[in-house]
C-alpha cells in the first residue's frame, strides 16, 4: 500500500485507534474521509484537522450505510481506501438480562456494517486498498467480553477469506490487528494501563512501510503467532 496521495474513508476515525489513524494519514499527505454517529465528535476532530471531511453516519443503520456509499460515489468517486475501523466492546455476562441486545448492537456494528461496507466499496473502480481493523482477541477470547471477542475472530477470518477474493481484481486487502490500547472501547478508564495508541500507530505504519498486510503489536503480534499452546496458556492469564 502507498502511503501518501491517498483519499481514504475511515470509519469511526473520531476517536480512539481511528483517530490516531486519521492524525497519521493526514500527516503523511492523504485526503481522510470520517464518519461516525456523532457529529460534536467529529467536529471536534475537524476543528483539530482543517482538511478533513466528516460524513455523520449511523453505521448500525443499513440504509445509512447506503446513503454514505451513495454519497462518496458522487461526490468522492475517487476514493481509493476504505478502513473499516468502528466496532463497539460490551463488558457483559451471558446472565445479564440485557445481553441478547447488547449481543446484536456489536453484531450489527462489528460484523454487518463493515461486510455491507465492503460490498458496496469494492464496486468502486477507483479502489486499491481494504484495511479491516480485528483485535489480538481473534485468537484468544477475553470471556468478559465474550461477544466482541467472537464478532473479532469472524472479521479475522472474513478477511483472510477477502484477501484471496479481491486479488482478482486488485484490491489490497490489509488487516490490522491491535492489543488492548489506552482507548475508551468499552467504558472510561477500563484501559488507562494499556500502551497509547500513539506508539502503536507507528509500529503499524513501520509495517506498512515494509510491505506487510498483516499488522501487529506487543498481545497482538504474540497471538498471531502462538502455537496451540501458546494460545490456551493465554486465555488462562485472561480468565483465570
Amino acid at each position: 500500500m502507498k502511503l501518501s496521495g491517498n483519499k481514504i474513508l475511515i470509519t469511526g476515525g473520531a476517536s480512539g485507534i481511528g483517530l490516531g489513524l486519521t492524525e497519521r494519514f493526514i500527516s503523511e499527505g492523504n485526503t481522510v474521509i470520517i464518519c461516525g454517529r456523532r457529529e460534536s465528535v467529529l467536529q471536534a476532530a475537524k476543528e483539530k484537522y482543517p482538511s478533513l471531511i466528516t460524513r455523520v453516519c449511523d453505521l448500525s443503520s443499513e440504509a445509512e450505510r447506503t446513503e454514505m456509499y451513495n454519497w462518496i460515489a458522487t461526490e468522492h468517486s475517487d476514493l481509493n481506501v476504505l478502513v473499516n475501523n468502528a466496532g463497539i466492546q460490551n463488558w457483559m455476562n451471558v446472565e445479564d438480562d440485557d445481553f441478547f441486545d447488547k449481543a446484536k448492537n456489536e453484531i450489527v456494528t462489528n460484523i454487518e456494517a463493515p461486510i455491507h461496507l465492503t460490498t458496496l466499496f469494492q464496486q468502486l473502480s477507483s479502489l486499491t486498498t481494504i484495511m479491516n481493523v480485528t483485535s489480538g482477541l481473534s485468537f484468544v477470547p477475553f470471556a468478559k467480553v465474550p461477544v466482541y471477542s467472537a464478532t473479532k475472530a469472524f472479521f479475522h477470518s472474513f478477511t483472510l477469506s477477502l484477501r484471496y477474493l479481491l486479488q482478482a481484481k486488485n484490491i489490497e486487502v490489509v488487516e490490522i490487528i491491535p492489543p488492548a490500547l489506552n482507548t475508551d472501547l468499552g467504558g472510561l478508564g477500563l484501559h488507562d494501563s494499556a500502551p497509547p495508541v500513539s506508539v502503536f500507530i507507528e509500529g503499524i505504519f513501520e509495517q506498512l512501510k515494509a510491505g506487510k498486510t498483516e499488522l501487529t503489536f506487543g498481545f497482538s503480534e504474540a497471538m498471531a503467532n502462538g502455537s496451540q499452546a501458546d494460545l490456551k496458556g493465554a486465555f488462562g492469564r485472561l480468565n483465570p
